[in-house]
């Protein structure tokens, strides 16, 4: 309470109630002008503060892997592109431009409450079916494959929705019948219609590898949905047992065809073998001539038409050639990083769709990365495989960073305490 005006300046008592009255106004003052200025820095702050916002630490193991990506793409592409576009930079400047568009997709997504997925992932799925039915109808590529809807000078691969549609639809199933996902005809019943569909749409295009992926993601999201493990045992049976027929009866020729040559890259047979192979066998010359410590960055030689098309589904050969052993286990090393982040957030998630679809999400990445890695070391037939923000192309790359603003928007439901 204020003292008496009157009292003041009348003796050693009246001037400490002075002294307090102007310390009372000078708080009041402190509290109208200034604390408000701390609580708006507060509320900036919290915006990527752990545990409040979106996830900072994720959000910078992100943008090295895009800009390291970016930087060698470029390296292995300029060649290829001044030999087929008459431009270095024709690569370059378009990845860009993607980038631009997948980075603003992403900061929009992470500020989408992702709980609205829930609803619409029926919707999202009926989607994915209507464009791999759509690429279906329209005019074959090279090679006779129906993978992309042409738009202008981005194309749409139906795969890479796919993709997302089936994480985002069984992390909408198994949260929602989680209590009974141990039942066959709520965890086995719907992945054998969900991906046997989709399978047989990608067999009509023909793309093997998206097959592969979406498996392994069905499979996965089931898994930690809660399916029982001895329902996995025989679907895998059951699964080697279904190609086996069809090899046998040619249904997968041109799976078969993709075999040819695999484990045989630095062999030479015959003459038609020899070209069979030759890129998986450049690759392994790219990676065997890198070393250590790499022959330096833009020094590649593998680049130069002998590895075809370097900027794609074997550009992680070029960066191993140019950055060496060391370099391309630091990458690994930033991926793996990326995807225990990734789990970690998720899992901290206040509510079991959160979990379940961010670990879908990220383990995407792991998965694309391991079999990107085992493609082109000849640990696995030569099919199109590209590597997580490296390799180029659009839909890719927008679609798997507007996946990643789903996981920076699950961070900000993430209960994970500051260190």
């Amino acid at each position: 309470m204020a003292p008496n005006r009157k009292l003041l300046y009348k003796g050693d008592v009246n001037r400490i109630y002075d002294d307090e009255y102007k310390a009372e106004q000078s708080a009041k003052k402190e509290k109208l002008f200034i604390r408000p200025t701390r609580q708006r820095k507060m509320k900036n702050a919290k915006w990527f503060a752990i545990g409040m916002g979106i996830d900072l630490p994720f959000c910078i193991i992100l943008l090295i892997l895009l800009t390291i990506g970016t930087i060698m793409m470029f390296s292995a592409s300029y060649a290829f592109a001044y030999y087929t576009q008459n431009d270095s930079y024709y690569f370059l400047i378009r990845q860009l431009i993607f980038i631009a568009v997948g980075v603003f997709v992403m900061g929009v997504m992470s500020f989408f409450n992702y709980n609205k997925l829930h609803k619409i992932a029926p919707l999202v799925l009926g989607i994915a079916y209507v464009c791999l039915l759509i690429v279906l109808v329209l005019p074959a590529g090279d090679g006779g494959v129906r993978r992309w809807i042409p738009l202008g000078m981005f194309n749409i691969q139906p795969s890479e929705i796919a993709k997302f549609a089936v994480i985002l639809f069984f992390a909408h199933w198994a949260s929602k019948y989680y209590d009974k996902m141990q039942l066959a005809k709520f965890s086995v019943l719907p992945g054998v219609i969900v991906f046997g569909s989709i399978a047989m749409l990608l067999i009509l295009e023909p793309h093997y590898s998206g097959i592969v992926i979406i498996g392994m993601l069905t499979v996965l999201m089931l898994y930690i949905g809660g399916m029982k493990t001895k329902y996995l045992l025989i679907g895998g049976v059951i699964l080697v047992g279904l190609v086996l027929v069809l090899a046998v009866t040619g249904g997968l020729s041109y799976a078969m065809s993709r075999m040819d040559g695999w484990g045989q890259a630095l062999e030479y047979t015959t003459e038609e073998m020899w070209q069979t192979t030759w890129q998986t066998r450049n690759s392994l010359y790219a990676i065997g001539s890198g070393g250590l410590w790499g022959l330096g960055l833009g020094q590649s030689r593998q680049k130069y038409l002998y590895l075809p098309e370097p900027q794609n589904d074997f550009i992680f050969a070029i960066v191993v050639e140019e950055l060496g052993l060391i370099g391309a286990a630091i990458i690994l090393l930033i991926f793996a990083l990326l995807v225990w982040r990734g789990i970690t957030l998720s899992l901290r998630s206040k509510d079991k769709f959160g979990k379940l679809l961010g670990i879908g999400l990220t383990s995407q990445i792991g998965i694309q990365v391991v079999l990107n890695i085992l493609v082109i070391t000849d640990w696995l037939p030569n099919t199109g495989i590209s590597l997580p923000f490296f390799s180029y192309g659009g839909s890719s790359l927008i679609m798997l960073l507007a996946q990643m603003g789903i996981v920076l928007s699950i961070s900000r439901t993430a209960n994970i305490e500051r260190q």
